[in-house]
């Protein structure tokens, strides 16, 4: 099971969707993610795309993240998300919600409306994320969904990293934990 690693939430206990159509990232992947971004975390506003558990959105508001948006088409993720809310008494709170839907029309939807994020961190099914990362990036970039000096985060594994080729966001940081990457892609305006 997942838990909050430190923060205003630390030592919660989420609960994670069973078997596997999700893989939930692991706490060593997790921490140093952090430990990457920690700074950028307080005050940020944090995008959390295939959120599965919603457990990264919840350690970057636990860490003091000023918003928080979880987005996992799948129904039973959406049970769970919505429950590990309730688990950090933050139901009613317009600090972090979430959005049912797919990675692209959402980012679509969030564009529309003018959003902007701090942060964004995507954590497809690997096999989708050659592709999918590109799509995201073409959208996040079009749509001026970073807000200045901004980033996406992709989690990836090794032998699956996101093309890069013609990408529009460009990549400046990438870390591998054992079979995992993280990658990270500014706007490069």
């Amino acid at each position: 099971m997942p838990r909050v690693v430190t923060g205003m939430y630390r030592g919660t206990v989420l609960e994670a969707p069973k078997g596997d159509k999700t893989r939930p990232t692991t706490d060593k992947v997790k921490e140093a993610l952090f430990s990457i971004i920690q700074a950028r975390v307080p005050d940020s506003d944090f995008l959390d795309l295939c959120a599965g558990s919603g457990q990264i959105g919840i350690e970057a508001l636990s860490r003091g993240a000023n918003s928080v948006v979880l987005v996992d088409k799948a129904a039973d993720c959406a049970r769970i998300i919505k429950g590990n809310i309730s688990k950090i008494h933050m139901e009613d709170s317009d600090s972090i919600r979430y959005i049912k839907g797919g990675i692209i029309p959402v980012l679509e939807n969030l564009a529309a409306n003018g959003d902007k994020f701090d942060i964004i961190f995507m954590d497809p099914p690997y096999r989708l994320v050659p592709e999918l990362a590109k799509k995201a990036s073409e959208i996040i970039s079009g749509g001026s969904l970073l807000k200045e000096d901004g980033i996406l985060i992709v989690e990836h594994a090794k032998d699956m990293p996101p093309l890069e080729s013609g990408m529009s966001l460009e990549k400046f940081r990438s870390c591998s934990y054992g079979l995992t990457v993280i990658t990270f892609f500014k706007d490069n305006k």
